[in-house]
């Protein structure tokens, strides 16, 4: 199955993004810490280039803890610093102010040395669909100003939001890029929900996901299914699964659209425990259970 979703909005957000860079000091890069680098739309390094950034690496509470620290040393080895955090519960973000100053730190200087007084920071917060920047926005103002939602492509505008004195952000709608090189990286924000689900094949997308968890965490996945094997043949394994989860059509038979649909909202709402599906660039060849 090949995974792609550009709609037309996305296109106009891109040119809005570009026009309104200048106008900013730092770029706010918010990705989901299950998919520190799926979730990256490529096209930003080419719009925002020498722009200071921070990358917020968020819902880092679905995320295994172990491989956020190594995502958080891999982006800073590459001179971005980077900062996890949970959007939804507030976590992290008192760190969001106090790293953006350091990163700023020589423009601000280079300004008070020209007896210019420092403003509020003017911060742009860019992402793909449903990483979290309407939820971040509305927890930094500590008020819902920007509409949130559990499904891509809510915010469809940009707006300027004022966060106490200390900071005005621009918000822009979630960004996906036209062609995914890697169709791992279409199933990961697929799996994750940067993509409608009615643009999927979500038995497609849950076997991915089986793959992934057999081969990474199997313990989990026998231990959320009641199993004590993991089937060789996945048709099996979903009748396994089918039946002792009672996902049944009549006449006892396994509804394999149900399952499918299971076992991807089991991997969405933590059912297996954090998981980090990004793991090519960290991955050092050991599959057994990280935990």
């Amino acid at each position: 199955m090949t995974i792609q979703w550009f709609p037309g909005h996305m296109a106009k957000a891109r040119r809005q993004v570009t026009e309104k860079l200048k106008l900013v000091d730092i770029v706010f890069e918010l990705v989901d810490a299950r998919i520190p680098i799926s979730s990256r739309n490529p096209m930003i390094d080419e719009i925002i280039q020498q722009k200071s950034r921070l990358i917020l690496i968020n819902k880092a509470d679905m995320a295994d803890p172990v491989r956020t620290k190594q995502w958080v040393a891999y982006f800073e080895n590459q001179g971005i610093r980077a900062l996890p955090i949970n959007a939804d519960k507030g976590v992290g973000l008192k760190e969001i102010q106090r790293v953006t100053m350091e990163i700023l730190k020589e423009k601000w200087d280079r300004m008070i040395a020209k007896g210019i007084r420092p403003r509020a920071v003017r911060a742009m917060i860019v992402g793909i669909p449903n990483v979290g920047k309407s939820t971040l926005i509305n927890r930094l103002v500590k008020k819902n100003i920007a509409k949130t939602g559990n499904t891509p492509g809510v915010t469809k505008a940009q707006q300027w939001i004022k966060v106490g004195k200390e900071m005005e952000l621009l918000d822009t709608p979630g960004i996906l890029w036209p062609k995914f090189e890697d169709q791992q990286v279409g199933y990961r924000l697929a799996l994750t929900g940067a993509i409608k689900d009615t643009l999927l094949n979500l038995q497609d997308i849950s076997m991915y996901a089986l793959k992934f968890l057999e081969a990474y965490y199997p313990e989990r996945l026998m231990s959320r299914y009641d199993l004590t094997e993991i089937p060789e043949d996945v048709v099996e394994l979903y009748e396994a699964i089918g039946r002792r989860r009672g996902t049944l059509m009549a006449g006892g038979v396994v509804d394999f659209d149900k399952t499918a649909d299971l076992i991807v909202r089991d991997v969405r709402n933590v059912q297996f425990g954090p998981l980090t599906f990004d793991l090519d660039v960290l991955d050092d060849g050991d599959h057994e259970e990280k935990e």
